[in-house]
């Protein structure tokens, strides 16, 4: 990634109800949410949540996709991830072992399932 990229990225992610609505999307996950239940989660006023949603597509952290009257928005974990290696590319002098788990991106641990007992 080049620099002036991770910049605008850095720059739309700026803004607090910028990086809310980023954050949204990352935890919605893969199926997105319409503009309307990003607006009642966040609320933000419509006028609003599109000024941001431009900004957010522009920097290429989302995408969009129409379905009829529905506009779905989603995070794009391509460029996230990108940005985040750019960020860590250098951590510890591009030994990120030695630093441990300061240049290792947290993960939330997966809940055990539990097995079914035969009937």
């Amino acid at each position: 990634m080049k620099t002036l990229k991770a910049l605008v990225m850095l720059s739309a992610l700026s803004q607090e109800t910028r990086l809310a609505v980023f954050r949204q999307l990352v935890e919605a996950g893969a199926e997105g949410m319409v503009v309307g239940e990003i607006g009642q989660a966040l609320k933000v006023p419509p006028a609003t949540l599109s000024f941001h949603l431009k900004e957010l597509s522009h920097a290429g952290l989302i995408r969009s996709r129409q379905e009829s009257r529905f506009i779905w928005y989603f995070a794009n974990y391509e460029s996230m991830n990108q940005l985040i290696a750019y960020l860590t590319q250098n951590c510890c002098r591009g030994q990120p072992e030695v630093c441990g788990i300061a240049c290792t991106p947290e993960t939330k641990a997966k809940p055990a399932r539990r097995k079914k007992a035969a009937a």
